[in-house]
């Protein structure tokens, strides 16, 4: 049985075996962390801020090569 304080953590399919992001939602928002690295820092983002990023990404705002350079 899993324990409900702890998060759950979620890993993309499509991450390599390097690794990866993995994320876990909380009622106040949702936390990400390195999946070699468990133990290791966490980042915390707030509900409205994980949106604002996933808008950013849908238009393109952080692609590695944008149109025209």
């Amino acid at each position: 049985m899993s324990d409900p304080t702890q998060p759950v953590w979620r890993k993309s399919t499509a991450s390599e075996a390097g690794g990866c992001v993995e994320v876990a939602p909380t009622e106040q928002g949702v936390l990400v962390r390195h999946s070699r690295d468990p133990s290791g820092p966490l980042l915390t983002f707030s509900r409205s801020e994980r949106a604002a990023f996933l808008v950013g990404v849908q238009n393109g705002e952080f692609d590695l090569d944008p149109p025209g350079i």
